[in-house]
């Protein structure tokens, strides 16, 4: 019998209705069961709920806002909310822009549709980590004890300090540390280069810069090399015309660049178009296009592509007509004048002058791929057009990692592929140029006083002043001889995460302790934050009036309102930068900082707010990028996503009408020639010498190293699907999709006896993380996976429980700049060492130890 039958006849023995007993025990009415008999008590029905009625869609304000984080695109988001609480977000459908309607979705304006992610940004507005009030260390550095402070006493601690810190060690004492995680737009920008922070230090006279970006170093180096410039991008409605698309290193089901990068690539699918991976492990992108897997040993993509292009030149299938127009360097036909003798890249393939020619079989002994299937891609890429050689960023985050990135623009050249709808010359990926500042941009914009390589500031506060400028990449200024090596005594984190993201944080833990300054402004209590002495909290970005600018690819804009007012005591960036430069300049630095502002700023900032971004739309978007929706439409419509006559196809003016490229010789420069009139390398920001031609150069790690003996895998850290580097790392939601764990090859785990689920620690002479292991055929012997981002979780001995892998990672100096982030060996084993899925040592949340009385 059922249990609804059951109950059915017992309401009918007592002479209940069922809608009576559900009133009489909603009131409180007890039924107590005892020896077969059922007693009830009579009791009122209930009038009162134990929350507000959840409110009805139509009841709910909706605001086109976007994501802010730094993924490679900002999409749309919908906040619905009840009063001043964001109830729920949903994304684009089509009715917001101009003539748009629900459902409107075409390839001339496709809908900017948010990911996972984005959906999920409302767990982090309103989670337990959101930092509310300025807070103040009063513990040790690391220790996460702090109590709260006024923004008056947190702000003239900051001044009186920077004044102190200037006053005593000089212009470079203070190290921007700024970058564009989830602080930036047009106008509340955390940028290295234009950023709020990098203007109002350079302005104080006290700034210490970074130069070398973590995510594309390698890729930038090469781009600005060869062409000289980084905006080397298709936007990506252009894939849909590629007929071989060899995804290097690249899975765009998880890192998104454009917005609709998925929906044109499957575009390609439909038409014919085939796909390739290189990659040590078979992505979910590899999966859903059914491409031709070919794992490769990490940082041994160069020496492939070397193969590849031997195979080209022995079988003359290279475009000699397009190589003898538009390329320097890539044979003796195509070198300066005033270069003769020197190597070209033809020479260096075939081995003119090492005598080693760059064979399929010599590159198969590098890299693990059989020279057959070497043979088999250069011939397809060749001869197939138009191709898209995809040079993803992930492989150039290795030692020497721009040689990888010089190698595939060498390949996209000599087979015709670059300027050419459906073809490639990506690098960098920079495509449709936005309007990207709305605040003043000026002289000040980018002041600095000493610039190193952003990895670097470890080593150099550790060593100071025993350093020397190649260990740092000490940029050469042009007023200055031997270079004046930072004396950094302080720190500021805006719009970053970077002690829990930058290489070897072990070193970086140890150098902090040496600071006398170190602030973090942020809205939420990373771990970078526990190390801090002054946390300020910032607004996020549903929390003040910005917008929202594609990154790289895509072409539109989002309006980002102010959604509901900001949480706590936060304020913005902007707000924060112009208060202490009227503390610590009066109206002169606060004036000249915030042009439009009035001391008040801090305290009522709306209206300036929107003047600047008004003037922005008025003088700079609508004149020059032809623009026809006044500011008053964009603020009502919240999208303006621009309709291009054409595909945007990099370098398409050069190859069609004869344009210049951006180089010292108007050509693409495999040889380059600033690279090859060098003569003092250790008085450049490189420090070593980078041969003037792409090469192949053996890292200091890898699976061809006697170093595999000790550490006998090559572990590499790939950006994850369910975090934006260490953003939405504590967001529950998408913490149930996925786990952090270490991918090895099933061959690998039954050597060490491990199945998925296991918990395992991976080391090596850097340092030691804990993590469960996932065991897979879809990884490549040797190798293991351990997605960056995780926030570190240290026990009382150093070891990270939460599998954070730079933990592991090395910070040597790559001469052009990379981040050595993939350049790893360790070991792996079966442990008993505690694992916390969670974060840091205060468990599932922090937010408590902020309470206390201290």
């Amino acid at each position: 019998m059922s249990t609804k039958k059951t109950n059915d006849d017992l309401l009918e023995r007592l002479n209940l209705s069922r809608r009576s007993f559900l009133k009489t025990t909603a009131a409180g009415g007890a039924a107590v069961v005892a020896g077969g008999l059922v007693e009830l008590k009579t009791a009122k029905e209930a009038n009162a709920f134990a929350y507000e009625p959840y409110p009805k869609d139509d009841e709910l304000e909706t605001v086109v806002t976007s994501c802010a984080h730094n993924c490679g695109s900002r999409h749309m988001l919908v906040a619905h909310k009840w009063k001043d609480v964001i109830v729920r977000l949903s994304t684009d459908d089509g009715r917001y822009q101009r003539d748009g309607h629900f459902g409107k979705d075409s390839l001339e304006e496709p809908q900017l549709r948010a990911c996972l992610r984005g959906r999920s940004y409302r767990q982090r507005i309103y989670s337990a980590e959101r930092l509310l009030y300025p807070m103040i260390r009063v513990g040790e550095r690391g220790e996460g004890k702090f109590k709260r402070i006024s923004w008056d006493e947190a702000l003239n601690f900051v001044s009186k300090k920077m004044i102190h810190l200037k006053d005593t060690y000089g212009p470079t004492a203070l190290l921007d540390q700024s970058y564009a995680g989830a602080s930036y737009g047009v106008l509340h920008k955390s940028d290295q280069i234009e950023g709020l922070l990098g203007r109002f230090l350079g302005m104080f006279g006290s700034r210490t810069n970074s130069w070398s970006v973590p995510s594309y170093q390698a890729t930038t180096f090469s781009s600005r090399m060869t062409f000289g410039t980084i905006e080397d991008g298709n936007e990506d409605d252009a894939f849909a015309h590629s007929k071989l698309m060899i995804m290097w290193g690249w899975n765009p089901a998880y890192t998104f660049h454009g917005g609709n990068t998925f929906m044109y690539m499957r575009m390609a699918k439909q038409r014919g178009c085939k796909f390739v991976l290189i990659d040590p492990q078979y992505t979910d992108s590899a999966s859903a296009y059914d491409a031709w897997w070919i794992p490769i040993r990490p940082n041994t993509d160069a020496a492939m592509m070397a193969g590849m292009a031997h195979h080209i030149f022995t079988n003359n299938l290279q475009d000699q007509a397009f190589i003898d127009k538009f390329v320097q360097g890539m044979d003796a036909g195509t070198m300066p004048d005033w270069a003769e003798g020197k190597e070209n890249f033809n020479d260096y393939i075939l081995g003119t002058y090492d005598g080693e020619p760059k064979t399929p079989e010599w590159a198969e002994n590098i890299c693990g791929v059989a020279a057959k299937d070497i043979r088999k891609l250069a011939s397809m890429y060749a001869e197939t057009k138009p191709a898209a050689l995809k040079a993803s960023w992930a492989p150039g985050r290795n030692a020497y990692g721009e040689q990888y990135n010089r190698m595939a623009a060498a390949l996209q050249a000599m087979t015709g592929n670059i300027g050419i709808l459906g073809g490639c010359a990506e690098g960098v990926g920079k495509a449709w140029h936005a309007e990207a500042v709305a605040y003043p941009y000026d002289q000040y914009a980018n002041i600095w006083f000493q610039s190193i390589k952003s990895d670097r500031w470890a080593h150099c506060v550790l060593n100071y002043p025993n350093v020397k400028r190649e260990e740092i990449g000490l940029w050469q200024r042009q007023d200055e001889t031997d270079g004046q090596i930072p004396n950094i005594k302080g720190i500021f984190w805006q719009g970053s995460d970077w002690l829990n993201q930058l290489t070897n944080i072990n070193k970086d833990l140890e150098a902090i302790k040496k600071l006398e300054l170190v602030v973090c402004m942020d809205s939420t209590i990373t771990p970078s934050g526990l190390y801090a002495d002054i946390l300020l909290p910032i607004a996020t970005h549903f929390e003040r009036h910005d917008t929202a600018l594609p990154w790289y690819k895509g072409h539109y804009y989002i309006h980002r309102p102010k959604v509901i007012e900001p949480m706590g005591e936060s304020k913005t960036d902007l707000q924060v930068f112009t208060e202490l430069a009227y503390r610590i300049g009066g109206d002169v630095f606060g004036k000249a900082y915030n042009p439009k502002a009035s001391r008040d700023y801090f305290h009522v900032n709306d209206n300036v707010d929107e003047a600047y971004l008004r003037e922005w739309w008025e003088t700079k978007v609508i004149p020059h990028q032809h623009v026809d929706m006044s500011w008053d439409e964009f603020k009502q419509r919240g999208v303006y996503k621009f309709n291009l006559d054409q595909p945007h196809v990099a370098f398409r003016d050069q190859i069609e009408n004869g344009t210049s490229f951006q180089t010292a010789s108007g050509k693409i420069e495999i040889f380059s020639g600033q690279l090859a009139q060098i003569t003092d390398w250790k008085k450049t920001m490189y420090g070593y010498e980078i041969p003037s031609i792409p090469k192949w150069i053996e890292p200091w790690e890898s699976l061809n190293s006697p170093k595999i003996k000790k550490h006998p895998f090559h572990l590499i850290s790939p950006h994850p699907r369910w975090r934006t580097h260490s953003i939405f790392n504590n967001c529950s939601w998408l913490r149930e999709t996925y786990e952090q764990e270490i991918t090895v090859n099933a061959s690998d785990a039954r050597r060490l006896g491990l199945k998925t689920g296991d918990i395992v620690e991976v080391w090596n002479d850097r340092g030691k993380c804990v993590v469960p292991v996932y065991v897979t055929e879809r990884c490549m012997p040797g190798v293991a996976v351990l997605h960056e981002g995780a926030w570190i979780d240290l026990d009382e001995n150093g070891v990270d429980r939460a599998g954070n892998p730079d933990m592991l990672t090395l910070d040597e100096p790559s001469p052009a700049g990379a981040f050595a982030y993939n350049t790893v060996l360790c070991d792996i084993k079966k442990t008993d060492l505690e694992h916390r899925p969670g974060w840091d040592k205060l468990a599932t949340s922090r937010a408590h130890v902020f309470r206390r009385d201290l």
